[in-house]
């Protein structure tokens, strides 16, 4: 559910993009009123200004709703939201879509590097393990080496949105944006369970 969650602003984002000609005429009358944002229906270019705007918008209510729901916000949305307002006003602003393509990258390397630094400074617990252990428990050089997999993993994901953005159509890119960062996602958790469960040892 939590998954779902932190991927809901990403899935409005790809809808707005792919449904763009067909949106009520009155939704992009109220973008316009709105700073940065001219936009016209007929033009396929400006889908991306609009599901840049609706990401950013939804990225904001993301974080509301999980105060309300938790009365703390998560650092990672915070994060996000953060990346996301610098790279999403610049392409709203200049009206070029590299920023918002760009802040993929940013935010899956940002990820890589925390998950580096925490093997290293500070807490004695890496972040792979205070994410899993409630659910599994493994020896400390297990927790180390899945915490190195997840930096590989983001910083990887970080490489291969930019050469998907760069190589390929604008919207192949936004199919990738939800469905190979997703995708890719799942794959990696699923792997990364059966590679703890191999080295589980019994907590009884």
């Amino acid at each position: 559910m939590k998954f779902l969650f932190d991927f809901f602003p990403v899935l409005l984002f790809f809808l707005v993009y792919k449904f763009f000609g067909d949106l009520p005429a009155s939704w992009i009358e109220a973008a316009n009123r709105l700073p940065l944002m001219s936009l016209n229906q007929n033009e396929s270019k400006d889908a991306i200004l609009l599901a840049t705007l609706v990401i950013i918008l939804a990225t904001i209510v993301q974080n509301a709703l999980y105060f309300i729901m938790h009365k703390r916000f998560e650092r990672m949305h915070l994060i996000t939201l953060g990346i996301l307002l610098v790279f999403g006003t610049l392409t709203l602003f200049l009206k070029d879509p590299v920023f918002i393509k760009w802040k993929v990258s940013i935010i899956n390397w940002g990820f890589a590097l925390a998950f580096v630094v925490s093997q290293y400074i500070g807490a004695r617990k890496t972040l792979a393990e205070r994410m899993m252990s409630s659910a599994i428990q493994v020896p400390t050089n297990i927790w180390q080496q899945a915490n190195m997999m997840w930096a590989a993993f983001f910083a990887f994901v970080g490489i291969l949105n930019l050469i998907i953005a760069y190589n390929f159509s604008e919207e192949v890119w936004v199919d990738f944006k939800l469905f190979g960062v997703l995708g890719l996602t799942f794959a990696f958790i699923i792997a990364q369970v059966f590679y703890l469960q191999k080295h589980a040892v019994e907590t009884n």
